[in-house]
């Protein structure tokens, strides 16, 4: 009988006690120990089992669970046994002080708050272990420190509150302790979002070095996050740090299911006849050499609900993702389309993220994007002659793709000017066009610059690049039914902006092609339409309907658009054959 499936479930305890569908990690607690690492930070994508493996191991060491071996019974690390044959792990279980704690709920806006919900994580620790005071270990010095923990404790008080607790349950059990950490880095995240990250890693450096470096009541820890905070940052001299990030060997099967595993659940469940469909949707992640890893909260959803669809993508705001990549730079836009358009990129990954230089630094929003799982490794090489290492990078799989889908609709699914834009794009209707870009530009050109992330005045061009880019990225989405969009590639004499290549429709009949060129307006451009007059002769100077016409779309077939920008008023013309109210000589619509 198929075990029940509980959606969300984060404790061990809980899932064992109710006999909920589990996989089993427990090997992972073998290969923990048995490395001896004294610091491990381990990073690994949201909802891929990191707080569950965690609350696994303090079921496991924690001498609040001594003679509870029953939790483990049946699993592998229960079967494990030494070169003479002794359970060596079953004598571990329950033998060591130790201490759990989570910042996943740590979201807050400000610096104060943040650090005072953090303060207030390990109140609650202080008080889980409050016997302290009255165990006779203590002298009066350190009870009355530890009287200073609480929610509003000076900074010093904080920084050392964990490195004491560590003293006293050492002082209290007669062994070192064991520091199990979850989900470290989303108040650095939140911090980044909300402006206070300088103030924050100050505090958490504090911390974080007390806790685990100069900690000799310390016997190992463990740490979990999404990403590698740069060194520099927050584990400034913490160099007895072994840091797994996804491209590490090591525990590459301890987080998230295998394909096995995976197929054998589909069994239990009887699903096996949608394993190709899972695979499809899921399928793509890969730790180390290990490949196709599947998202444990996608797969036990299936389970489930029996029906395939956007669980994992659909379970954060991707706040931080979506800033960068709307606020990005036109190249950063350029090199997503080529993402969303299926396609791959070959650069050099740092995986250390530093926050305060994702907006400047370059390919650090892509590092971002691979540790938080939304991009693959689909291969690695080390170039021999410089020793540098670089990544064939894809989106994940499906479900990936239609969450970033999503969030570029998102973009424009407030704005009604945008839908009507498109509605005059395909019927050619060019003083729509026209009246629905400037409503488009007038509501949403800052959304695309906001200039929260970038140093440095920005040029109306700079400006006008981001927005437009961000608006054919929109266009990708909205038409990819009905055309393949590219832009900045080559064809005749040089680089068009867009190019829309119709698909063929079911009766085998095309839409008409279209060519975008944009330009901003410059200082010996008096008027809109000179720009416009300038984008149109380019297109057709430089041939760029040579690609089209190549792949056997007609050139009666093919729309030319100059689109002209000075700050947030555009003007949108055309080679076609003159409309009424358009200017003669250049074809484009000026406003009265």
């Amino acid at each position: 009988m198929a075990r029940t499936i509980g959606i969300g479930k984060q404790d061990f305890e809980k899932v064992r006690i109710n006999n909920n569908f589990y996989v089993d990690k427990t090997d992972f607690i073998r290969q923990w120990w048995e490395t001896d690492d004294e610091v491990t930070l381990i990073t690994r994508p949201r909802r891929f089992g990191k707080t569950l493996n965690l609350s696994m191991l303090e079921k496991f060491f924690s001498v609040e669970y001594e003679d509870r071996g029953e939790l483990f019974e049946g699993l592998s690390i229960w079967q494990e046994k030494s070169s003479d044959g002794d359970f060596t792990y079953r004598r571990l279980q329950g033998t060591w002080p130790v201490i759990a704690l989570s910042f996943a709920k740590v979201k807050e806006t400000s610096y104060l708050s943040a650090k005072k919900r953090i303060c207030q994580i390990i109140t609650d620790l202080y008080n889980k272990f409050d016997f302290l005071l009255n165990c006779g270990k203590l002298n009066e010095k350190e009870k009355a420190f530890f009287q200073k923990v609480s929610a509003d404790m000076e900074d010093y008080v904080a920084a050392d509150s964990l490195n004491a607790l560590s003293n006293f349950l050492m002082r209290y059990y007669g062994k070192k302790v064991i520091i199990l950490l979850d989900e470290y880095d989303t108040p650095m995240q939140e911090a980044y979002i909300n402006g206070y990250w300088k103030e924050l890693v100050d505090f958490a450096r504090g911390l974080f070095n007390a806790a685990f470096k100069t900690n000799p009541y310390l016997e190992r820890a463990l740490m979990t996050g999404i990403t590698r905070i740069s060194k520099e940052s927050i584990f400034s001299d913490l160099n007895n740090l072994e840091v797994v990030t996804t491209t590490s060997k090591k525990y590459s099967d301890c987080f998230g299911f295998t394909e096995e595993e995976v197929f054998a659940s589909l069994n239990e469940y009887g699903l096996s006849g949608q394993s190709l469909l899972v695979k499809e949707w899921y399928d793509g992640f890969s730790f180390g050499a290990k490949k196709d890893i599947y998202n444990p909260w996608s797969i036990i959803n299936f389970l489930d609900k029996k029906e395939a669809g956007a669980y994992w993508a659909n379970t954060s705001a991707n706040g931080l993702i979506e800033k960068l990549l709307r606020e990005g730079s036109p190249n950063i836009k350029q090199t997503f389309e080529t993402l969303l358009n299926g396609g791959t990129l070959c650069m050099e990954i740092d995986e250390q993220i530093i926050y305060d230089q994702l907006s400047v630094k370059k390919n650090a929003i892509w590092s971002l994007l691979l540790a938080s799982g939304y991009l693959k490794a689909s291969n690695i090489s080390l170039d021999p002659q410089t020793g540098r290492i670089f990544y064939s990078l894809k989106l994940t799989n499906k479900e990936v793709c239609l969450m970033f889908e999503k969030m570029v609709q998102d973009w424009f699914s407030g704005n009604d000017a945008y839908n009507d834009f498109i509605k005059a794009l395909l019927l050619g209707d060019l003083k729509a066009m026209n009246t629905y870009m400037n409503r488009i530009t007038m509501e949403m050109f800052s959304y695309f610059d906001t200039g929260s992330s970038f140093k440095g005045k920005k040029s109306s061009e700079d400006e006008s690049e981001r927005f437009y880019h961000g608006f054919v990225l929109g266009l990708m989405v909205e038409l990819t039914d009905r055309y393949l969009i590219t832009s900045n590639r080559e064809s005749g004499f040089g680089r068009y902006d867009v190019v829309l290549e119709p698909k063929r429709t079911k009766d085998g009949s095309l839409h008409d092609a279209m060519i975008l060129e944009f330009k901003v307006q410059d200082k010996d451009e008096k008027n809109l339409s000179d720009a416009v007059s300038d984008a149109l002769k380019q297109i057709e100077e430089k041939e760029y309907e040579t690609n089209l016409i190549a792949r056997g779309i007609p050139k009666e077939h093919i729309r030319k658009y100059g689109f002209a920008f000075c700050g947030k008023r555009v003007l949108i013309g055309t080679t076609a054959p003159i409309q009424p109210g358009l200017c003669t000589c250049c074809k484009v619509r000026e406003k009265a």
